[in-house]
């Protein structure tokens, strides 16, 4: 099972960029991806729908022999990590919203999160807010219209320039000192992002940290790859490879697959 493919899937593109943070410090280990675009964003179906969708990607994954599997989305892994780790005999790495650090570091009292109204109105979100932010001011921003945006190649736009504008003027105005991304697409605002807030705040993602703990997932189980060939690694979409091909920066091959 070592040899075998890590699998990630998310609603689109936006889990590459968890893919990258994993790729990078397991250079050695094979990948399959999957950017369900075709039914994104997942933020703004219900519960019943998303479980079912994340069954589907689980089991194109499995077909494909993967040993561990990242949900590579926030509304996915806070809606459905708990049934995919009761049905299924791998482990699942999940990410949900890094409110935990931010809660801790923030000297303002004061923390903003941009995420899906799937992740926002989650128990496993409001279960980590009220254990970790007690006593700290959370403003929860649903990000409506950005996954659309970035999954048809408008990451620069003027129209996600207003957008972002009209969600992160309110938390400056509040005084946060960190913004928490609960979405995966959204590490890919942090350049737009950067140019809006004041430089005292932090933007946090939980990138490295879902990297780390798959590392040691993988370790623990002894899943690590011990074959010295060249890594495969497949992302396919059911949606507009190009966009794909574009924010991945033609650095890796993909192909078109219906989903």
């Amino acid at each position: 099972m070592s040899n075998k493919p890590i699998g990630i899937f998310d609603s689109g593109i936006g889990g590459t960029s968890i893919f990258k943070e994993i790729h990078s410090i397991l250079p050695a280990e094979h990948f399959i991806y999957l950017a369900d675009s075709k039914h994104a964003p997942y933020g703004n179906k219900t519960k019943d729908e998303i479980v079912q969708l994340s069954i589907k990607n689980t089991e194109l994954l499995l077909d494909e022999g993967c040993k561990i599997i990242v949900v590579a989305c926030n509304t996915a892994t806070t809606n459905a990590i708990s049934y995919l780790r009761e049905k299924y005999d791998v482990p699942f790495i999940g990410i949900e919203p890094a409110i935990k650090p931010a809660a801790l570091k923030t000297k303002t009292k004061v923390v903003g999160i941009l995420a899906t109204r799937g992740t926002l109105s989650s128990q496993l979100f409001h279960k980590t807010t009220d254990l970790y932010a007690s006593g700290i001011k959370v403003i929860e921003q649903v990000g409506e219209g950005i996954v659309p945006l970035i999954e048809t190649g408008q990451l620069d736009s003027k129209k996600m320039q207003a957008l972002l504008k009209s969600y992160i003027d309110p938390m400056i105005e509040a005084d946060i000192d960190y913004l928490v991304l609960g979405c995966t697409h959204y590490p890919y605002l942090i350049p737009i992002l950067k140019k809006m807030l004041p430089k005292k705040v932090t933007i946090i993602d939980s990138g490295l940290a879902v990297a780390k703990q798959t590392q040691a997932i993988l370790k623990a189980n002894d899943l690590l790859n011990s074959n010295n060939t060249k890594p495969i690694i497949k992302l396919y979409s059911n949606g507009d490879i190009e966009v794909l091909n574009s924010i991945l920066e033609n650095r890796f091959d993909t192909s078109f697959l219906e989903f």
